[in-house]
Order: C-alpha cells, then sequence, then structure tokens
C-alpha cells in the first residue's frame, strides 16, 4: 500500500488502535511496520556519520540560544503542574528542556520522541542529569507525523523547535491531540516567519533552502502559529517574542494548546 503521508487516516489510526490492548502480538508487529514505514518515508534514514555529527552539533553549539531562550522556557514550563505525569517530547534533541521540569515529582514518566537515533545518547545523559532514572526516560526513534503511542496516553507534549522541521505540521498537530488525555497541553517554543514587508522576511526567503539543507530540513518561514490556531484545540495562548543575539530566527512563538 503506497504511504499518503497527508491523509490523518494513515497517521492516526494504526496507534490509535492500540489504546485498548486488542491488538494480537502479529497485529502489534504490523503496527510497528507501518510506524517504521511512516518514520522511513518522512524522514529516510541519513549515514550514521552525518546523524552523529549533527548530534553532536546540537549538543555543543546551541548553548547561546539556550541561554536566551531561558526565561521564556522557565515561565512555560512552570505550568507542568502535579496533575501531570506523562510527558512526551517532540523532536526531544539532546534533552536541553528536561532540566526545566526534571525535578518535579509528579512527573514520572518521560518519552523523548525524536527521528535522528543518534540524539538517544546525548538525550539519555540529560535525562539523568535532570533527575529521572533510567526507567523514567525512554528514547523513541520516530517522527511526529505518526507517534507510536496510546491515543490519550500523555498529559502534556512539550515542543521546541521541533514543527520549523517536520515534514507536515498539520498532521504532526493531530498526533499531537490525539496522544493527548482530555484536558493535556501541548507547550511550544518555536521560531517562526518574519513579518511580510520586513528586511528579515527578504533574508529568510533567500537563505531558506539552504536552511533546509544543513538544518536537517528546517524551515524559516512557516507561520507556525497560524497552523496551530487552525488545528481545533479547544483553547491556544500565545506570544509573539524575538529572541536577542540569532538575528536569522529571531521571531518566535511562545505558548500553549490544550485539548477538551
Amino acid at each position: 500500500m503506497p504511504l499518503n503521508l497527508r491523509s490523518n487516516r494513515f497517521v492516526g489510526q494504526p496507534a490509535s488502535a492500540a489504546v485498548d490492548g486488542a491488538l494480537s502480538p502479529p497485529q502489534q508487529a504490523h503496527l510497528l511496520q507501518l510506524h517504521r514505514a511512516i518514520r522511513e518515508a518522512i524522514h529516510p534514514a541519513r549515514p550514521g556519520w552525518y546523524e552523529e555529527f549533527y548530534a553532536t552539533v546540537m549538543n555543543t553549539t546551541m548553548r547561546e540560544y539556550e541561554a536566551e531562550v531561558a526565561g521564556y522556557k522557565r515561565k512555560l514550563f512552570s505550568r507542568l503542574d502535579g496533575n501531570v505525569k506523562t510527558v512526551l517530547e517532540l523532536g526531544v534533541g539532546t534533552g536541553p528542556n528536561l532540566a526545566y521540569y526534571g525535578g518535579r515529582t509528579s512527573i514520572t514518566n518521560v518519552i523523548g520522541v525524536d527521528p535522528n537515533e543518534k540524539m538517544a545518547r546525548y538525550a539519555k545523559e540529560a535525562a539523568v542529569a535532570a533527575g529521572f532514572s533510567p526507567e523514567q526516560f525512554k528514547f523513541v526513534h520516530a517522527v511526529g507525523e505518526g507517534l507510536p503511542l496510546p491515543s490519550g496516553s500523555v498529559d502534556a507534549v512539550i515542543g521546541t523547535l521541533v514543527l520549523c522541521s517536520v515534514f507536515d505540521v498539520s498532521s504532526t498537530l493531530k498526533e499531537v491531540q490525539r496522544v493527548l488525555r482530555p484536558g493535556g497541553m501541548f507547550l511550544f517554543v518555536e521560531h517562526v516567519a518574519a513579518p511580510e514587508g520586513d528586511s528579515l522576511r527578504f533574508w529568510q526567503k533567500l537563505l531558506d533552502p539552504l536552511q533546509q539543507l544543513v538544518a536537517d530540513g528546517c524551515h524559516l518561514q512557516r507561520d507556525t502559529l497560524s497552523l496551530i490556531e487552525a488545528a481545533q484545540f479547544a483553547s491556544v495562548n500565545a506570544e509573539r517574542v524575538n529572541v536577542n543575539g540569532i538575528s536569522l530566527i529571531a521571531p518566535h512563538v511562545v505558548g500553549s494548546a490544550c485539548v477538551s
């Protein structure tokens, strides 16, 4: 069967079918094959040296950026209150967000999803440094468009600098909504396109193809907030901010979206 990557039916149903634990072992194996097919179609495996290089670069070159956004993240992640026990990190990367909520005793289960399997070592180290035991943090090799998780299985989803890079933002957001429990929330920090007419928008447009090539599919011109607002969350609360010291991706949106 050819993959229709823009079909919500294809992306959502296989995982949701497992909610009640009604799948037989052969069906579970088929489910895993489907999610592997989604991952490989959307994010084909790169050479191992490239994925290791990219993971190392992300682990060593993002410190200035993380320092600039620390205040926004600290405020945003303070919303992870005592009702939040299971967290899904979408595009967990090397795990820079884990330190912000590692000290919260209510959070007992963190699932870090990333299409680059070489991020696992760094993410696991960050989880331990944040205070999570190896049993509390699980790295899952997957993409946002096809999350191998049951529907309604997590209390919060976190996504920072990830919707710029996913193949299909709308399908990813549908998956976020699917895996969230009723009343669950999606917390996001994303760089976005500068306003039309702004000189920065000209440079973003000019350099977008190069950015996608060297930054693993990252887009400079996405109007991510509009896509989140159009995704039919029960509520969306966000602000537009400019992050200092990173001119090309300075425009950001920071906020939350909740499901009913």
